[in-house]
């Protein structure tokens, strides 16, 4: 057993080079078959410290799952079981975690799992109980995750900036968001962003987002330490970092305007890959760098300009349309697009060709408003979809009655041009002092008459923690802009939780004040 575990030490500070090297040379040594022979015939003296480190030896060499050797000391185990302290146990699921299921495993992760839950109570060791729910799993039953939970919870004031990254870690591999521990780890991590590596940053971020934890203060403290020590980085590694905090929804701001800046000043390192992924991230999140902007989108269609003859159609469409909902009209690939959709190029898959379909209704739409010689229309076709409104909007419907005075002061559930939807239409005069009823012929244009239209949208279509609308509501946002309307949007989970005088009054803001318009759009489109 000493002989393995110091073999599996010194190897696993080996580069992936070296290590492949001398796993030949291991397995080839005439010792170590012999030494393999012995442990098989002895497996069941063995005490349970050397039976447990021999198997987590073994299977960190590399010796195959399917051997007789390492099937043995499995099912050694398991007879072995109940004679496991914790440490032996935490050894052992350390070990199961990183091998395959088959029959044997199963049934040694079954018996282990009910050994836990006997002896969790009696745990008090962190870095045990975290080797447990890597072990243990998404799979896991709730009662049990929820026994290990309280078991950290009774350990969580001594916990350590390494514990607690491990803890993030682990509670990802069994799938269980515990707040009582996630946040106390959250502001260790904080406290000690600097001795986080690269690596484990994103790690960091993927956990996040497996356990559907939102926690803006710690994406905040990552991103600013990224955005401080961006010059030791490479593009490629801050490339990674935007793609994870975008899966997340969430906007770094200034590490987004700094990574433009790189890659205006040098684009030649976005391959094809990378310049989708900044694509995808900059338009989903709806984000336009305040320095240099107009270089800085001229830069990325210069460098898919460069990757037109080899690109694929769906890649073409999905660039195009991430400009698109900036606003940004890439002419040279719109037209190699353009020609594949007529030649029928864009056919694809079944499970994939509804996305593309609404893909290329966007590029077209933004073809059409976003273009310079677009002008404002004088009347809007409308349709009203029915005088009902779904359950999560009632609460505005009863509002904006109370606060108008009558359903004809307002339109519901409205179907404009270009398949656009709004949730309730109000129309007022020019100086925007009082409100016009809307009769239901009342379809003629007037110049005199300002549109204002309500969107309800879900806290999702908003960078995380913030108003600032995602791509798909930004561009939804700006074109309903270009057809006369002013946009209002409002968070719905918010406005829900209002008490119902409050919703009144914040609506009655909304309406009535001039500063509900006064953001600017974040489009490149006077670039066109």
């Amino acid at each position: 057993t000493n002989c393995l575990t110091m073999a599996w030490r010194l190897f696993k500070n080996l580069s992936e080079e070296q290590q492949r090297y001398e796993k030949q040379l291991i397995f080839e040594h005439p010792a170590f078959r012999k030494l393999c022979q012995q442990l098989l015939r002895d497996a069941r003296r063995m005490t349970r410290g050397d039976l447990v480190f021999s198997l987590h030896a073994l299977v960190n060499l590399g010796v195959p799952q399917n051997t007789l050797l390492v099937q043995t000391l499995v099912r050694v185990c398991q007879e072995k079981l109940n004679h496991l302290d914790n440490r032996c146990i935490s050894v052992l699921a350390t070990t199961l975690a990183g091998m395959d299921k088959d029959k044997n495993v199963s049934a040694l992760q079954a018996g282990l799992q009910l050994l836990v839950e006997q002896r969790i109570s009696s745990i008090r060791d962190i870095f045990i109980l975290q080797n447990l729910m890597k072990c243990l799993g998404k799979d896991a039953p709730v009662f049990l995750k929820k026994k290990i939970e309280m078991a950290v919870v009774r350990e969580i004031d001594g916990l350590t900036f390494p514990n607690a990254l491990r803890m993030f870690f682990a509670l990802a591999a069994m799938s269980y968001c515990s707040l009582p521990i996630l946040n106390p780890c959250s502001k260790k991590i904080q406290e000690n962003v600097h001795d986080v590596p690269f690596r484990q940053l994103i790690l960091i971020l993927e956990a996040c987002h497996t356990l559907q934890y939102r926690n803006v203060n710690l994406f905040s403290a990552l991103a600013d330490y990224v955005h401080s020590t961006a010059y030791l980085w490479d593009k490629r590694q801050i490339i990674l970092f935007l793609s994870a905090c975008e899966t997340l929804g969430f906007q770094p701001t200034e590490l987004l305007d700094i990574f433009a800046e790189k890659v205006t000043e040098d684009p030649d390192f976005l391959n094809l890959k990378n310049l989708l992924i900044v694509l995808r991230v900059y338009s989903r999140l709806n984000h336009v760098p305040r320095v240099q902007k107009h270089l800085f989108f001229e830069t990325l269609h210069s460098c898919l300009n460069k990757y037109l003859p080899q690109i694929s159609s769906t890649e073409l469409l999905k660039a195009v349309y991430s400009l698109g909902i900036l606003g940004y009209l890439p002419r040279c690939a719109l037209d190699e697009l353009l020609q594949k959709d007529s030649k029928d190029e864009l056919t694809v898959s079944d499970d994939l060709k509804e996305q593309n379909t609404v893909m290329l209704r966007c590029v077209k739409t933004c073809m059409e408003l976003d273009s310079p010689s677009f002008t404002k229309p004088a009347f809007v076709l409308t349709e009203n979809l029915s005088s009902l409104v779904s359950l999560n909007l009632r609460k505005a419907q009863e509002a904006l009655i109370e606060l108008l005075g009558d359903e004809n002061m307002f339109r519901q559930n409205v179907q404009l041009p270009y398949r656009y939807h709004i949730d309730f239409e109000i129309r007022m005069d020019s100086d925007r002092k009082k409100v016009l009823p809307i009769a239901p012929t009342d379809d003629h244009p007037d110049s005199h008459v300002q549109r204002l239209a309500f969107l309800f949208a879900p806290m999702s279509a908003f960078c995380l923690g913030t108003t600032h609308p995602r791509g798909n509501l930004a561009m939804k946002k700006r074109h309903l802009n270009k057809l006369g309307y002013r946009v209002i949007l409002i968070q719905n989970k918010k406005f829900q939780e209002m008490k119902n005088e409050d919703a009144i009054e914040f609506l009655k803001r909304k309406i009535y004040s001039e500063d509900a318009f006064s953001f600017p759009e974040s489009t490149v489109q006077d670039n066109n």
